[in-house]
């Protein structure tokens, strides 16, 4: 295979394409943050929901390079579509991707054997290649010693030891990247039995002859044929008859001398492997348990694993309400003041209700949530970075088990907590193809952070103050119990269709669990950022754009002489909300809150800018500077005719367990299409979720009202 021409050191203005790649759990993303902090940009590859992430890196001489973050991988033998990606950019398969010119590999220093596995295939490929040796000091801790110079002789390629998440070793790994111009490995040092290696040249010739490959690529793809199970060899079109013919005569022969054509190479490379950390590693047998096993005997124990658990998270909502409160109250001033300016700026008329009642009003209601919607992503990418997550996933295997699904499924749904987007991509690492579509079909149970604003909004204007037990607030009660709910009912809905449509028996889980450490406040702090930046942008754009169209349907047609109410009542959006209120009133809902429900089939939150346009506007006839907040409308709100609130605590309740059950997300189906290739299981799955959601919240409902719960 032939390198990129790569320009001189010299040249300032080089722009060179970058991959990195390396293990799950090896601090790939941590050295990526590092490298290139936040000239940063995410997209997906062309074709594929797979996320495409990139970076600038910038080098001490003023030159630059992109750094293209590829998913996590053990091989470039992919058995995923994540890993086929990742094999498909550094093989130069990938469509409108560059072919790289470089691969800086991230290795876990306290799992070196395993991550020189990915190693030595990339230096196989004869790659330009640098070993970014991460986590030495938790290395350091289990009695590991690496040589790093006898290493770097034995692969032939720079190895730079580092702590990523403490930007130790940076400045040198960008050296080191930056002096790197040619593959420098020792390409194939590893050797195959006789026979085998003979066989394997042989075919390598045969495909040079037929095919036109050449070096690593003839030698890779005749060992892929020749660990090929023999009987779709005959079916393979790929490649010309004759040849297929010497691959089975290859198959016979070497399954007549005994020889595991499935393991031979894996057996080979590893035996070359442990000879390199015999020679280039140093272990101090350490007695007695480490700290993170003494900490693991309690933190994954089957009853006090799920307490912890339990307690994390209603910490973790009792101070998003707690934490958020003020600087929430910051941007409600900010916007009250920017409403001012606007309205001294513009005359009074339909421009100035536009802007004031209607974009600003939307957009103001969701983002003041933007400070709960931080400390959620902060907490949990605490708990990610410290090692935490994967604590989490262990404890939950044995309960997703025991409703049929398989193990891996926790993270796609942990993932769907964010939104269920990558949720639903992230179960591309499930083999079985039912468990794949049994998560996807759950993962938007899972309370996403879209559905964040409409719990908050909610639960500060009717969850009344108070304490259990003197510490958690029955506001962060009720938030903990959405998100508990939402997990249930995936997992009930799981159990149903794994005991039904795909019925199967999951196969074991096997998950590494990384060390504790220190979480990387840089790290966290990009994720934070990204998170922020996005919610921002769908404020800025969605949100902005639903709140104009909104405004417009809530002000027109024009009701001479007609109060601000009676205006609402008359307008297109009032006669679709009365139109659609039969259907919702059995669930408590009016009018009102149908709007709200109609509007955020888009996206959750704009049900609460959408209350937001829909107060102000009915509000109009207020003093210019009385502020009122819209949880202060809300609560005000009356019946016109019957005098009743229309807003109550079961209200509040039944409308916040709808939001769970709900799909109400139209990007969700288009990925949830894209992942299946066809309309039918998003279909289904709007289907089953609008049931579960009527059905559940009416119930809820009239059981409320049978307890008498109200406002």
């Amino acid at each position: 295979m032939k390198s990129t021409q790569i320009r001189s050191e010299g040249d300032r203005g080089a722009h060179r394409y970058i991959a990195l790649v390396g293990n799950p759990n090896s601090g790939k993303t941590t050295v990526f943050n590092a490298l290139t902090g936040l000239r940063q940009k995410v997209g997906n590859y062309p074709g594929v929901t797979v996320e495409k992430k990139e970076g600038r890196v910038l080098f001490e001489n003023g030159s630059e390079a992109t750094l293209l973050d590829l998913p996590g991988t053990y091989s470039l033998t992919a058995t995923s579509p994540d890993e086929q990606i990742a094999t498909d950019v550094l093989l130069g398969r990938a469509p409108q991707t560059p072919h790289p010119e470089l691969v800086v590999c991230v290795v876990d220093a306290s799992n070196l054997e395993r991550g020189l596995n990915l190693v030595s295939q990339i230096i196989d490929r004869q790659f330009p290649l640098v070993v970014a040796l991460n986590m030495i000091d938790v290395a350091t801790q289990q009695g590991i010693s690496i040589n790093v110079p006898v290493l770097e002789r034995e692969l032939g390629v720079p190895v730079v030891p580092m702590v990523a998440r403490k930007e130790q070793g940076v400045t040198e790994l960008k050296e080191a990247v930056r002096a790197t111009r040619v593959a420098t490995g020792k390409a194939r040092a590893w050797r195959l039995p006789g026979p085998v290696q003979r066989e394997c040249e042989e075919l390598a010739g045969l495909l040079h002859d037929h095919h036109r490959l050449v070096g690593s690529e003839a030698f890779h793809e005749a060992m892929a044929l020749l660990t090929a199970d023999s009987a779709l060899i005959e079916k393979n079109d790929r490649y010309a008859p004759e040849l297929l013919k010497h691959v089975q005569r290859d198959h016979q022969k070497l399954d007549f001398l005994g020889i595991d054509r499935s393991a031979v190479f894996f057996v080979s490379r590893s035996e070359w492997i442990k000879s390199v950390c015999a020679q280039a590693v140093t272990s101090t047998f350490r007695p007695g348990m480490s700290l993170s096993d003494r900490i693991d005997r309690i933190v994954t124990h089957r009853f006090w694993g799920i307490l912890i658990f339990l307690g994390i998270m209603g910490v973790l909502f009792q101070a998003i309400f707690s934490w958020a409160a003020v600087p929430m109250e910051w941007i409600n001033e900010g916007f009250d003041w920017l409403g001012g300016v606007v309205t001294d700026a513009v005359p009074p008329g339909d421009l100035q209700d536009l802007l004031v009642r209607g974009a600003l009003a939307g957009v103001a209601a969701v983002v003041v949530f933007l400070p709960q919607i931080l400390f959620l992503f902060l907490f949990l990418g605490f708990l990610e970075d410290s090692g935490y997550m994967a604590r989490a996933a262990f404890i939950m295997d044995r309960l997703m088990g025991k409703v049929g699904l398989h193990g891996k499924s926790f993270i796609p749904l942990l993932s769907s907590f964010a939104c269920a987007i990558p949720g639903i991509m992230a179960t591309r690492t499930i083999d079985n193809p039912k468990d794949r579509l049994a998560t996807m079909l759950v993962a938007p149970l899972m309370s996403c952070s879209a559905r964040l604003p409409v719990y908050a909004l909610l639960i500060a204007a009717f969850i009344p103050a108070g304490t259990v037990v003197g510490v958690f607030s029955f506001a962060g009660i009720t938030l903990l119990s959405m998100y508990l709910l939402g997990l249930l009912a995936a997992l009930g809905m799981a159990w149903l269709f794994k005991s039904t449509f795909l019925r199967g028996t999951p196969p074991s889980f096997l998950m590494e669990l990384p060390p504790y450490k220190l979480p990387s406040l840089k790290s966290v702090f990009y994720q934070v950022w990204e998170r922020a930046t996005s919610f921002l942008k769908r404020a800025g754009t969605i949100i902005l754009g639903a709140s104009i169209l909104l405004w417009f349907l809530a002000s027109y047609p024009k009701l001479e002489n007609a109060t601000p109410s009676e205006q609402l009542n008359h307008s297109f959006a009032g006669r679709a909300g009365h139109l659609i209120e039969p259907i919702i009133k059995p669930l408590g809902f009016d009018w009102k809150i149908g709007i709200g429900l109609v509007s955020s089939m888009l996206q959750r939150e704009v049900f609460v800018s959408t209350m937001g346009t829909i107060y102000n506007i009915q509000n109009a006839s207020a003093e210019e500077d009385e502020t009122i907040s819209l949880r202060a409308h809300m609560t005000q709100d009356r019946d016109p005719v019957t005098g009743l609130p229309t807003f109550t605590l079961l209200t509040a309740l039944c409308v916040m367990v709808y939001y769970v059950l709900a799909m109400q997300c139209l990007s969700t189906v288009a990925v949830m299409r894209r992942e299946t290739n066809g309309w039918r299981w998003p279909i289904f799955q709007i289907g089953y979720m609008t049931v579960l959601a009527y059905v559940v919240t009416f119930a809820v409902y009239r059981a409320g009202l049978w307890l008498g719960v109200g406002g």
